[in-house]
């Protein structure tokens, strides 16, 4: 069972030693944190979305901006949400127009221009993440897509959909899962940074 223990360690350290070292990969991560600042700054606002674990994501790299991403760093909050955490609003639009819509009915309620939608999804399939970005688009929100592998169809048919594109480097959906809070709390750290000065 160690083995089968310290393999994952393995396998998760070779992903993230996988991201270290492309400098494409880090300047992509850079960009998104940085336009998240710049939305932040402007008193604009961040929407997170994903299902499953990428809903825990969402919610998490949310908080992170609400309260702090550090202890210690004492700041004002910033407006974020998930779109991921209101079972009424879920449950309704899933009820009345179909599951695909869930992420999409609550940009078009919530998105105003300059802000960012930031969709997780592990495959880049997940239909209700597209449709999301989509409405984004159409409301003058720019969007942000946590993904891995190929990039699934967001990115092989609707990469129009997509400002900025961070693929994880890996196939195994854990893998991904884990690279994709570790960006999440890299974007958050960027955007203390930027905004307060704050390491």
């Amino acid at each position: 069972m160690q083995n089968l223990v310290k393999d994952q360690i393995l396998r998760s350290i070779d992903t993230k030693q996988r991201i270290a070292d492309d400098s494409e990969l880090l300047d992509q991560i850079v960009a998104a944190g940085r336009m998240l600042s710049r939305s932040l700054q402007k008193g604009r606002k961040a929407m997170f979305c994903g299902n499953g674990g990428s809903a825990g994501d969402a919610q998490h790299i949310a908080a992170e901006l609400v309260v702090r991403y550090k202890g210690g760093n004492e700041r004002k909050a910033l407006p974020a949400l998930s779109l991921s955490v209101d079972p009424s609003v879920i449950t309704a639009c899933g009820n009345d127009y179909g599951y695909d819509r869930i992420f999409a009915r609550q940009v078009e309620a919530f998105g105003k221009p300059e802000d960012v939608l930031v969709g997780i999804t592990t495959s880049g399939n997940s239909r209700n993440i597209e449709l999301g970005l989509e409405e984004a688009r159409r409301a003058g929100v720019r969007t942000i897509l946590l993904t891995g592998g190929s990039g699934g169809r967001i990115i092989q048919e609707r990469s129009d959909l997509v400002d900025i594109a961070l693929v994880v480097p890996s196939e195994e959906t854990a893998r991904i899962q884990e690279s994709h809070i570790m960006i999440g709390q890299i974007l958050c750290s960027i955007i203390e940074k930027e905004l307060f000065d704050m390491d």
